[in-house]
């Protein structure tokens, strides 16, 4: 048996192993996902994977719908808004309390001017939810 041979046999069992340890219900992949923006008036999914829609509640506020609800709220999601503007406040995603804006079926998401606190929409806000 050549080495060429040897490895590909190597590579197909770590393939084989991985397989069965890491799957769609592993808890490091993200369940949901999702790139939207307020673009001339409407808000706008770029990309997504998990989210049924986004919807504009008011200025800078967003409820992100999930395909599929989860098991339960008790899941973490991370944020990241891109500024209007290269000099200028910065924008940061936000959820509004611990009790409110988080639901099996969805998530609250606010996003904010750094400067001064106030709700502000972005043409880019990135959202990722883990369960």
């Amino acid at each position: 048996m050549s080495l060429s041979d040897r490895i590909a046999g190597l590579a197909a069992r770590i393939g084989f192993e991985v397989g069965t340890k890491v799957n769609a219900t592993h808890p490091a992949l993200a369940r949901a996902w999702v790139s939207f923006g307020y673009v001339a008036g409407q808000t706008v999914i770029h990309h997504a994977y998990g989210v049924a829609s986004v919807e504009r509640l008011a200025a800078g506020q967003y409820r992100i719908h999930f395909a599929t609800p989860l098991a339960d709220a008790n899941y973490c999601w991370m944020g990241l808004v891109r500024s209007v503007s290269a000099s200028g406040s910065q924008r940061l995603a936000i959820t509004p309390t611990a009790a409110d804006g988080r639901a099996a079926g969805y998530i609250d998401v606010r996003c904010v001017s750094s400067l001064a606190g106030s709700p502000a929409d972005s043409t880019e806000v990135n959202v990722v939810v883990y369960r």
